[in-house]
């Protein structure tokens, strides 16, 4: 068969292309949709900074009354895929510090990625394991895990002072452990926050973060002078417009000082949602895609 000089070149080039693609590293894919038709964003009213910082349109009739058979106690059947308890085991993990309860979900090591919750006040490992309250939030986050084979963890914590924060630095440690070299996520919810901020000073945990969210938490003023804020370490905030415990113009302040010092950072505020809105609503696949779980 005859082959054109144009054909030749062809083939050189995509042989050539082919090698260099088998030569880079392997980029770990987004992760795969998981009820995205019911847990991504709504109407987006605002948005600025290149669609880092936007404004989510919150309705309490549609997203609570509307998403739960019992509001705030039991979300409709569709939010939640109940297969993935299979993968879900309370443990007690003998740490450097002390012994810490933890609810995990997916692979116990060599899982792809990590991601740990720390609820707020008056909360333990249930909160984040819960899979009909929060309109399914936690159910679908289970799901993100194990359908894309990474871990999921919900400590439970006994402070939120130094000796918390030490918990969740051997947390980290351990996740580093049981799956070297995969990104860890560090996901705080309201008075949790003081945990991520603490953890930002504390270089070994640090370095083996890929990035942080804060959900409806409070400000650090000093985090400036923090090991994470050297490091430049994705954060990733949401917020309700309404919240009476932590104002959201304070962190929307917060999230504009960051962004005038070219740091990674995005902002999600629900318009009329109060303190526990960001638990509910924000969209763990586009946070951690954001975030890179690569």
């Amino acid at each position: 068969m005859h082959l054109s000089t144009a054909h030749l070149s062809f083939r050189v080039v995509f042989a050539a292309i082919a090698v260099i693609a088998l030569a880079l590293p392997a980029q770990a894919a987004p992760l795969k949709p998981f009820k995205d038709e019911l847990f991504s964003y709504g109407t987006v009213l605002e948005t600025a900074d290149g669609g880092d910082y936007r404004v989510v349109d919150y309705d309490k009739m549609r997203d609570i009354h509307g998403r739960d058979l019992e509001p705030e106690r039991r979300v409709r059947r569709a939010y939640v895929a109940l297969g993935v308890k299979r993968a879900q085991a309370n443990e007690t993990l003998d740490l450097a510090n002390r012994p810490l309860d933890v609810m995990r979900v997916g692979a116990p090591s060599g899982a792809a990625f990590t991601v740990i919750f720390i609820h707020g006040r008056g909360g333990d490992r249930r909160l984040g394991a819960n899979d009909w309250s929060f309109g399914g939030n936690f159910n679908r986050l289970k799901n993100l895990a194990v359908e894309n084979g990474g871990a999921y963890y919900a400590p439970s914590m006994r402070s939120f002072d130094d000796a918390g924060v030490a918990d969740i630095a051997g947390l980290i440690a351990y996740a580093q452990q049981q799956s070297p070299g995969k990104p860890v996520v560090l996901a705080c919810a309201s008075m949790g926050s003081f945990i991520c901020w603490g953890l930002t000073r504390n270089p070994q945990a640090v370095a083996a973060l890929k990035g942080m969210m804060i959900m409806g938490g409070p400000t650090d003023p000093t985090f400036s002078k923090s090991a994470a804020y050297k490091r430049k370490l994705p954060v990733f905030f949401s917020h309700g417009s309404d919240d009476s415990v932590y104002v959201a113009a304070d962190q929307i302040a917060f999230y504009r000082s960051l962004k005038k010092a070219n740091y990674p950072t995005r902002f999600v505020l629900f318009q009329t949602g109060s303190h526990g809105t960001p638990v509910r609503m924000t969209d763990w696949r586009d946070a951690l895609n954001w975030i890179g779980l690569e």
